[in-house]
């Protein structure tokens, strides 16, 4: 099979598309043929050479989405089943998506139910998942304010077009770039505000916040939210895992801190986030679609300054 493989860290150039074995079932285990999968900040991390837990020679990719071709579990995983798989060591433990068949174990295999085309389906597992599973923490109510920091991200865009189909009020989006604005208001951002030098000039306008930089600037967007929100830390999209936080200086009177991590997926949670799209027409289009042959300039679209949304790549 042709897959995508990093052998050694560096620029997006590394990744070599190149034929290897396609993998044998083992006990516990089904093959998926890869229709498509989403590009991920985390495997460019990966490909920089920033996840030492990651053993190279490997296939990266934390999601995909395609068919059962062979497998161990006929009755959950029939062959020819739509499935979606994403996390739990898939690209970083094991071979992951960037591959035209991936070997995963079965209870990571999710069967799902749609008739998304499949850039349309791909562009949906780890980003509208992590923005759904985030938005589930929030106790959203039809007046709040949303706060999104990191807001030209795919999770971002995501966000917003999940959070109006949820009732949120109003949707604050950020951005280091406001020649983004304008694409920002129209996947449904009420307001864009700047992001200079990782401050915001903003105190105390939203209930609730989603912080998809990381610790990098969580403190600054806690000075953002008001009494008693609550503010949800997501992603790392800042490059720094860990920061020093006094939670008593920071956090606003009567606030609350909390995290999502999407290794908490369902296969039930999978499906009702996919029965939200569906009847609220949610448009989960990718803003770029690239061959397998060309996952490496995907990679290099999305670390590039004029990205925007979500980036797949279908076989």
């Amino acid at each position: 099979m042709k897959a995508i493989v990093l052998r050694q860290p560096g620029n997006a150039e590394v990744l070599s598309y190149e034929e290897v074995p396609t993998p044998q079932v083992r006990p516990g285990w089904s093959l998926m043929k890869v229709k498509g999968f989403g590009i991920n900040r985390s495997e460019i991390f990966t490909r920089n050479g920033w996840s030492p837990s990651v053993k190279l020679p490997r296939i990266l990719g934390i999601e995909g989405v395609g068919m059962i071709s062979e497998t161990t579990d006929t009755k959950r995983l029939p062959v020819g089943q739509k499935v979606i798989t994403l996390m739990g060591g898939l690209g970083r433990q094991f071979n992951g998506s960037y591959a035209e068949y991936t070997l995963v174990p079965n209870e990571q295999l999710y069967p799902v139910t749609t008739d998304l085309p499949w850039a349309d389906l791909a562009a949906i597992p780890e980003t509208f998942f992590t923005a759904y599973g985030s938005l589930l923490k929030l106790d959203l109510q039809s007046d709040d304010t949303l706060l999104v920091r990191g807001a030209t991200s795919g999770v971002g865009v995501a966000i917003v077009k999940l959070a109006k189909a949820m009732g949120v009020g109003s949707v604050i989006g950020t951005t280091r770039n406001l020649a983004k604005a304008a694409q920002l208001k129209a996947v449904g951002f009420d307001q864009v505000v700047q992001d200079v030098d990782n401050h915001l000039d903003l105190t105390a306008v939203a209930d609730k916040g989603i912080e998809l930089i990381g610790p990098l600037t969580m403190t600054d967007t806690l000075k953002a939210m008001k009494k008693a929100s609550i503010l949800c830390v997501t992603g790392e999209l800042g490059g720094v895992w860990s920061t020093d936080f006094d939670p008593i200086g920071s956090l606003p009177m009567d606030g609350f801190l909390t995290a999502f991590s999407s290794e908490s997926i369902t296969e039930a949670k999978l499906q009702a986030l996919l029965d939200i799209i569906a009847v609220s027409q949610i448009d989960v289009t990718p803003e770029k679609v690239f061959d397998l042959a060309h996952t490496a300039d995907a990679q290099a679209y999305l670390d590039s300054a004029h990205s925007f949304g979500k980036v797949v790549v279908l076989n």
